[in-house]
C-alpha cells in the first residue's frame, strides 16, 4: 500500500473467449475487458483503469490472464474476488486476487508468457472440442514439427509471422521454450516467450502444420524465419485453439 492509501490489486482471470471480440475494449462488440471492468467498478464503487498482461483476439481463451488496477477502498481481497465473480458471466472467472507493490504492472513487469495451441488431429471431430481446438483431419508428423519448432527458440525477427501490414518498431522477440506434444487425439504446441507479435503464435502454428503434413520441410521452415516475409509462411490458425496459459513474473 502506498503512503496515500492506494492499493495495487492484481487479479488472475480465466475465460472462454468464444462469445467475445477479444480482450480489449472496442466499439463494435462485447469484450472481456469491458465485462471485467464493469464488475470491478460495481464492487469498488468507483471507475478503474484495468491494465492487462496482454491482449487476446476474438475467440481466444485464457487460463491465466493477469490484470491490475488501483483503488483506495479497503475491501478485503477475498471479498473483491467473490464480489467480482458474483457479477461475471459463467464464461469469465477470477481465479485469485492479491495485492502488489505500487510499481507492479501486469504487462511491463511480466518476464514471459506461455501459450498453448491445441489441434484435434483425427479424421472425425468431437463436438465437445469444437470451441477449444482446430480440427485437422490428416495425420500430423509431430517429430517433423518438433524438428522445425526448435528454430524459433532464441531472439529472432519474426516478421514472417506477424499480422500482415501491421507496423512494429521492431519484430524481434525472444522465445524461451517451444515444443510439440501429441496427446491422442490432440496435438499441443507450447510456446513461452518474453513477448509476442499479434497473430505470431497462430501464424507459427499454421506454418508448423504445413511441416507436419509434409508440405514443408523443417529446413524450409527455418528459411521462412530468415526471409522475414509473411507471404512465405503458412495460413493463420483459427483462434479457438489458442490459450494464454500463464504469465510469469
Amino acid at each position: 500500500m502506498q503512503t496515500d492509501g492506494t492499493r495495487n490489486i492484481c487479479l488472475v482471470i480465466e475465460y472462454e473467449g468464444t462469445n467475445y471480440h477479444g480482450w480489449q475494449c472496442q466499439p463494435n462488440g462485447t469484450t472481456i475487458e469491458e465485462i471485467v471492468r464493469r464488475a470491478v467498478e460495481r464492487i469498488l464503487d468507483h471507475p478503474v483503469k484495468l491494465y492487462s498482461a496482454g491482449r487476446t483476439d476474438a475467440g481466444v481463451h485464457a487460463f491465466g490472464q493477469v490484470v491490475n488496477f488501483t483503488t483506495v477502498r479497503n475491501i478485503p481481497l477475498d471479498n473483491i474476488e467473490r464480489g467480482v465473480n458474483s457479477l461475471l458471466p459463467s464464461d469469465i472467472r477470477v481465479r485469485s486476487a492479491r495485492q502488489e507493490v505500487a510499481s507492479f504492472h501486469s504487462r511491463y513487469s511480466a518476464k514471459s508468457k506461455t501459450y498453448i495451441y491445441s489441434i484435434y488431429n483425427a479424421p472425425r471431430f468431437s463436438p465437445f472440442s469444437v470451441r477449444y481446438s482446430w480440427h485437422y483431419p490428416f495425420r500430423l508428423d509431430c517429430a517433423s514439427m518438433n524438428g522445425a519448432i526448435g528454430a524459433i527458440v532464441g531472439t529472432h525477427d519474426f516478421s514472417s509471422f506477424k499480422k500482415k501490414n501491421e507496423p512494429y518498431r521492431s519484430c524481434e522477440r525472444e522465445v524461451l521454450r517451444a515444443r510439440v506434444v501429441r496427446r491422442r487425439p490432440f496435438v499441443h504446441i507450447g510456446i513461452e516467450a518474453t513477448g509476442v507479435l499479434r497473430y505470431l503464435v497462430r501464424n507459427l502454428v499454421g506454418t508448423l502444420v504445413l511441416v507436419g503434413a509434409g508440405k514443408m520441410t523443417p529446413e524450409e521452415f527455418r528459411s521462412v524465419i530468415d526471409a522475414r516475409d509473411r507471404d512465405l509462411a503458412g495460413p493463420t490458425a483459427p483462434p479457438q485453439g489458442l490459450f494464454l496459459r500463464r504469465v510469469t513474473y
